[in-house]
C-alpha cells in the first residue's frame, strides 16, 4: 500500500470517529436536538399559561367591578336564587336511571 493511501484511510477513519463523537457524544447533535424540542414544548406551555393567567385576571377584574357578572356567577356556580324565584328541575336521563335502579324497575338491555 502506498503512503498516500494509508494517510487517506487513516484520515477517513479519524473523520468518521470525530463525526460519530459529534453526533452521539454526551453533548452531541442528537442531545442538542432533543433539548431544543424540549425547550419548544416548555415555551408553548408558558404561552398557554400566560393566556390562562390573562383570562383569570380579566375574571378577577369583572368580579371586582361588575355586579351583574357576580350575580350570574353566583347563580351558575353556587346555585343561588333571588328571593321569590321558583326553580324547576327536570329529571335527566341519569336521574331517571338512578331512580329506576332504586325502585327495581330498571331493565337491563
Amino acid at each position: 500500500m502506498s503512503k498516500v493511501l494509508k494517510i487517506s484511510l487513516l484520515s477517513l477513519v479519524l473523520l468518521c470517529l470525530l463525526a460519530s463523537w459529534l453526533a452521539f457524544g454526551d453533548r452531541g447533535f442528537i442531545y442538542v436536538y432533543k433539548k431544543d424540542k424540549e425547550r419548544q414544548a416548555y415555551l408553548e406551555k408558558i404561552e398557554e399559561l400566560k393566556k390562562e393567567q390573562q383570562k383569570l385576571m380579566e375574571e378577577i377584574e369583572r368580579l371586582s367591578k361588575d355586579n351583574d357578572y357576580i350575580e350570574q356567577t353566583a347563580r351558575r356556580e353556587l346555585n343561588m336564587v333571588k328571593e321569590g324565584e321558583v326553580i324547576y328541575r327536570f329529571a335527566g336521563e341519569e336521574d331517571k336511571e338512578a331512580s329506576e335502579e332504586k325502585t327495581g324497575s330498571y331493565i337491563k338491555k
